[in-house]
């Protein structure tokens, strides 16, 4: 995160009321100190694109990492426009939460929705390479997830989501969902959603079908439950502020060092970072974020896919989706042992079913993932 500073005016994120300030924010200098080898880098805020050099924190980054991506409210198109000139391959992740009205309301910005969608379709015409929506998910806007859903379908976007959490540098007090029954009903009907993607792009219909995974993982954490994948937070990803401290997430309020004191490389293999990552293993908040869920996914592979598969066929063959996850593929025991009572002698075994697919999905964070060696 370069600045704190944000011209969006969020009900679930209160960083705007505590700005940073320009002069004490990490600098040029700073950014070019940081290694090679980043496996994805994630500029995120407060708002980007309020940095004057944004452009020049993007040719630095570019030479850190493959994947650069910008987490902005697509406000001020010009700057991104200048980006994308220079880095087509760079991802843009425009904020909308949920259609014009609802989207505003939530963000506070007049004309926000028009200025997101206004700002996707100049940077298409100017051949940005990636592009897409991303929503936090809340019990204010969850009615809408499905129908910003077929809209970046239809036009061919990737959609982005997470779940408001009460991070401590959003500054909102018990920043959680109220109605958690409804939005976990909504959720479901998006994970269904997902798992028929009908998209033109197999590859994004594939990962149409991990993101119903990664969505599965938000119902847990709605309702308050462990958890699908162990969290890697400190290790897969880390999340530096304007400041320059390293946090192992925005959850988790230790620093691991800050990078204007130590280099980077001296701050993650410190006696500091150690103790945090072991406080990272005893943590029980259970957050299931996009920066810590994406390399888990990954890693275990299998898992997502058994369930994945499993549930693509129920759904072919006219049953719901096992929504109970007790042995870590993504089935319920007890629901499989009916099954197998009920199923007909003839009908195959899905219980060994393998799978190698595309990559999961890839949902927009405001981390920094982790130096390759």
């Amino acid at each position: 995160m370069p600045t704190y500073r944000c011209n969006a005016r969020c009900q679930i994120c209160h960083i705007w009321k505590y700005p940073s300030q320009k002069n004490d924010e990490i600098t040029l200098e700073d950014i070019d100190a940081l290694p090679e080898g980043f496996c994805r880098i994630n500029l995120g805020g407060g708002e980007p694109t309020l940095r004057d050099d944004i452009v020049e924190i993007v040719d630095i980054l570019s030479t850190k990492t493959d994947h650069v991506e910008i987490s902005t409210n697509g406000f001020l198109t010009s700057r991104l426009a200048a980006v994308i000139k220079r880095h087509p391959e760079v991802r843009v992740r425009v904020s909308l939460d949920g259609l014009p009205k609802k989207n505003d309301e939530i963000r506070g910005m007049k004309n926000g929705f028009d200025h997101g969608m206004r700002t996707i379709l100049k940077l298409r015409e100017l051949g940005a390479k990636d592009l897409g929506f991303a929503i936090t998910i809340s019990h204010r806007n969850s009615d809408d997830l499905v129908d910003l859903y077929h809209l970046c379908a239809q036009m061919g976007l990737e959609f982005s989501q997470s779940v408001v959490h009460d991070a401590w540098q959003f500054r909102v007090p018990h920043n959680v969902i109220e109605n958690r029954e409804e939005v976990v009903s909504e959720i479901k009907g998006f994970i269904r959603e997902l798992l028929c993607s009908k998209r033109r792009d197999h590859f994004l219909r594939v990962k149409d079908w991990y993101r119903a995974y990664l969505n599965r993982g938000f119902i847990n954490f709605v309702r308050g439950d462990g958890r699908l994948l162990p969290c890697g937070a400190g290790t897969d990803i880390v999340f530096v502020d304007p400041y320059g401290e390293i946090y192992p997430c925005n959850a988790l309020p230790e620093s691991m060092g800050n990078i204007k004191e130590r280099s980077f490389r001296e701050c993650w293999e410190s006696a500091q970072a150690q103790r945090v990552r072991r406080m990272v293993s005893e943590c029980t908040k259970n957050c299931w974020m996009v920066g810590t869920s994406r390399p888990a996914i990954k890693r275990n592979l299998r898992r997502p896919t058994a369930w994945v598969l499993k549930n693509k066929i129920r759904l072919l063959l006219g049953k719901d989706i096992i929504w109970d996850v007790e042995n870590g593929d993504g089935i319920g025991d007890k629901e499989m042992i009916e099954e197998k009572q009920e199923a007909p002698s003839g009908m195959i075994s899905l219980q060994e079913e393998k799978c190698a697919t595309s990559s999961p999905a890839e949902p927009v964070s405001s981390e920094v993932t982790s130096p390759t060696d």
